[in-house]
């Protein structure tokens, strides 16, 4: 596992788009709402990790969980021996499309505990991702999730469904950094009339405006834990014309300010 945490950071290093994220810190976090746009493995390679109002889930220092796209929830990130570190690695649909589903039974989380084996190819596939075009990076996170099944995980196939269209828009609205996207631009990229949208999106009880805020305020979550911009750039960057209002929305959201996040990331 040390191993593999080093070959993540020389990886990091290089300082290009990864298909992968790092989450770390030294201090303990506590944030509120996190949205799971898409399934997501969570490798906790240094720390724990609580999940739940409650904190009733629990991951520890050598386990992953793996969680099904989902609205929001709670975590707790833990530092142990000075540092959180964890690997995280989100699946889009293309990754899983070809694979055999579980059951539905609206399974929202799996833990399991890492191995040589899972900690090999987790390692392979971070390396890859050097030089690895998007096909073969998409065939690399099949071999993870077969290889979690051959180890006897494969309860993990019912965590992955079919996107919704409130999936759809939330990754148009990323792709496209389309946070001034009109209606009628999102009908013509879905190509589906206004009302249409609107039926569909109220069926799966959401909006546009719920998936545009919540869109925005993941990437600002994802850009203060993944990188040294600016708080101003990263408002900016998520479409916030004024840091006050983004750190307003950020806080009523998460439960913390951007600035109190960054704080968790740096030895006093």
């Amino acid at each position: 596992m040390t191993n593999l945490i080093d070959i993540v950071r020389n990886t990091l290093k290089e300082n290009v788009e990864q298909p992968f994220s790092v989450y770390s810190s030294v201090k303990e976090l506590n944030i509120l709402n996190v949205p799971i746009a898409k399934p997501l493995l969570i490798v906790v390679l240094n720390g724990n990790k609580e999940l739940g109002v409650n904190g009733e889930l629990v991951c520890e220092m050598g386990e992953f969980i793996f969680l099904s796209n989902s609205p929001a929830i709670d975590m707790r990130n833990i530092p142990q021996d000075k540092e959180y570190f964890a690997l995280l690695i989100e699946f889009e649909h293309q990754d899983y499309a070809s694979l055999q589903k579980g059951a539905n039974n609206n399974q929202k989380h799996y833990i399991g505990k890492t191995t040589e084996a899972l900690d090999m190819c987790l390692q392979q596939f971070v390396e890859s991702s050097r030089w690895a075009p998007k096909q073969v990076l998409t065939s690399r996170k099949r071999e993870i999730i077969n290889l979690l099944c051959h180890l006897g995980h494969s309860d993990i196939l019912s965590l992955f469904v079919n996107p919704q269209l409130k999936d759809r828009l939330h990754g148009l609205f990323i792709e496209h950094k389309g946070w001034e996207l009109s209606v009628q631009n999102i009908c013509d990229q879905l190509a589906m009339s206004e009302s249409t949208l609107r039926r569909k999106l109220k069926i799966e009880q959401t909006s546009v405006q719920e998936i545009k805020d919540s869109a925005r305020l993941g990437k600002a979550l994802h850009l203060l834990q993944t990188t040294e911009l600016a708080i101003g750039l990263v408002a900016e960057e998520c479409g916030y014309q004024s840091q006050s209002r983004f750190t307003e929305r950020f806080k009523k959201h998460f439960g913390l300010t951007p600035s109190e996040l960054r704080k968790t990331k740096v030895t006093e």
